[in-house]
């Protein structure tokens, strides 16, 4: 999921900080079975929405040898400069916005990618998308879509007060309206097979525990107090205690955390340009 109180942009420390994690946790047979079918189709140009600094590029570049144009696009230009892959020839970059350039984009795309997004956005911004992505016969990846689950191994009284009001924040007006939050993955699956697209939906669930994500779970930990504040101002005290308990627990290593996500992957109909 996206840091909770980044709606509009993320900053690059904190997009460093989850790289590993979304990496690890990503469906791999979703981008094993586009590398397949882009090379019977002859694709050749990858379109990311959102690439910030360049985590989906870094992750499917390997995996998609027949790519020859990435074009990433992103309002942040300060992010966008720093998004590169090992091996990748330069690639395309465009600073503007996803409902504005992003669509306009799309027209040119043989696939649509993007991570961490769609939870973000609106249902309007989405079936946009999909119409955009089946006028042209494009192939869609999006992945690491928040859906709402957060799981401790050991768990807290309060755990499902937190966890139900960082979900609510999560559908709250984000830059492009009500963003679909935790339904969004269910959302895209549905539009997308209304234009007769093969659809495939992984789980992909972020599974954090000990020392090597002691700093992205305390950071998580942090913008969900902040979240949680938002909305349910008059429960501070209890969302404070909640947070130093559980901080006490990930610093002391005493914790397996497992936040839900979806990879999508929707395949045009055979019969599409």
């Amino acid at each position: 999921m996206g840091h909770p109180m980044s709606e509009d942009s993320f900053d690059l420390s904190w997009l460093e900080l989850r790289e590993r994690a979304d990496h690890r946790a990503r469906a791999h047979e979703l981008a094993d079975r586009l590398e397949g079918v882009g090379q019977l189709c002859g694709w050749s140009v990858v379109l990311d929405l959102g690439s910030g600094s360049g985590s989906n590029l870094r992750y499917l570049a390997p995996r998609l040898p027949w790519v020859d144009s990435w074009v990433l696009l992103d309002k942040d230009s300060s992010l966008l400069k720093t998004a590169r892959a090992p091996g990748v020839p330069e690639p395309t970059r465009i600073i503007g916005d996803i409902a504005v350039e992003g669509m306009a984009a799309i027209a040119s795309a043989d696939v649509v990618t993007a991570s961490a997004l769609l939870d973000l956005v609106s249902r309007d911004w989405l079936s946009d998308t999909v119409k955009a992505c089946a006028a042209k016969g494009a192939a869609a990846l999006f992945s690491l879509s928040y859906n709402g689950d957060i799981r401790w191994s050991i768990e807290d009284r309060d755990d499902v007060i937190v966890r139900g009001a960082v979900n609510e924040h999560q559908g709250r007006v984000k830059g492009l309206g009500r963003a679909l939050g935790p339904e969004a993955a269910i959302v895209a699956r549905t539009l997308f097979m209304e234009f007769g697209y093969d659809v495939l939906l992984r789980p992909t669930p972020w599974r954090l525990s000990g020392l090597k994500d002691q700093d992205l779970t305390l950071a998580l930990v942090r913008g969900w107090i902040e979240a949680a504040v938002e909305v349910l101002p008059k429960s501070i005290e209890l969302i404070h205690a909640w947070g130093n308990r559980r901080c006490e627990e990930v610093r002391g290593n005493e914790y397996e955390l497992e936040v839900g996500h979806y990879d999508l992957l929707a395949l045009p109909p055979l019969d599409a340009d």
